[in-house]
């Protein structure tokens, strides 16, 4: 009996060990698990697919995170409009565009942003008016197929 007990002491120290470490670890992955955007700006772009996206999906410029999805709704004419919270130190020029990308192939999508040439910048709750929506993989998939792809028709 005073092998099991003190079998039984070891077993247990080690599981509480491991609890705590197992605990450091989940607070350190969501304490870093992304650049936090707090203060900005908004702007809203338009997109007539915005599959994917959700609020909190990245904002990118050139592969950068600058910022993240606030909002998501359909505006009168059925687009969906995406509010984005972009960092207050980044100036990005009024003609901009906007696409839904992908992290590789499988990966989480977000929006990146492609920047313009001209010297004006956006301000607070101005519009990227030339977006694109992300290539829907399964549609494509899909006519190819079912012979959609097909020029013989």
């Amino acid at each position: 009996m005073y092998f099991t007990m003190k079998g039984n002491v070891l077993e247990a120290i080690i599981g509480a060990v491991v609890l705590i470490v197992a605990s450091f670890f989940m607070y350190f992955a969501y304490t870093s698990s992304g650049e936090k955007v707090k203060d900005g700006y908004l702007l809203l772009a338009r997109f007539d697919d915005a599959s994917g996206i959700m609020v909190g999906s990245d904002v990118k410029l050139n592969g950068i995170k600058v910022g993240v999805v606030k909002s998501l709704s359909l505006d009168e004419n059925y687009q969906a409009s995406v509010t984005i919270l972009v960092k207050g130190d980044i100036k990005i020029p009024t003609d901009s565009s906007a696409h839904i990308s992908t992290e590789g192939l499988m990966g989480n999508k977000f929006i990146a942003i492609i920047p313009g040439y001209k010297p004006e910048k956006m301000n607070v709750g101005d519009e990227i008016e030339i977006t694109r929506s992300a290539v829907n993989l399964e549609g494509l998939i899909d006519k190819f197929l079912v012979g959609g792809g097909s020029k013989d028709k």
